[in-house]
């Protein structure tokens, strides 16, 4: 079970287990958008308004910026992912987001300071 951390508001946020949950959310929504973006486009339904194409991506958006909103309070997330993912790319803006978090540390505390980051759990 986690401990409860002092509330510092200006503090940058350390990756932990529920950042692992959004790095998996976030690819697996960017897999459905993806998917219903070419059958989409190969089954030419570009002119009638099929509501197949829009539930599955709207939902899974939807539950991906709520798991990246209680992240981001738990300061598990910077809230630059957030806006990342409220962009109109929405889940290829989080992927993005979170490649450059691991990748360049953007946004959080440095790996020093994190005891297990998100990059050595997956």
């Amino acid at each position: 079970m986690r401990r409860p951390r002092p509330f510092k508001p200006f503090e940058k946020p350390v990756p932990g287990e529920l950042f692992v949950w959004v790095k998996r959310v976030s690819y697996v929504e960017l897999a459905i958008f993806l998917g219903l973006l070419f059958f989409w486009d190969r089954t030419r339904l570009r002119d009638r308004d099929d509501d197949l194409r829009h539930g599955p991506t709207g939902s899974a958006s939807a539950a991906l910026c709520v798991l990246i909103w209680i992240a981001c309070i738990r300061h598990e997330a910077p809230y630059t992912l957030l806006a990342a993912t409220l962009t109109p790319f929405g889940p290829i803006g989080s992927v993005i987001g979170i490649e450059l978090i691991e990748r360049k540390g953007w946004g959080i505390a440095p790996a020093a300071a994190t005891p297990q980051s998100a990059t050595e759990q997956t």
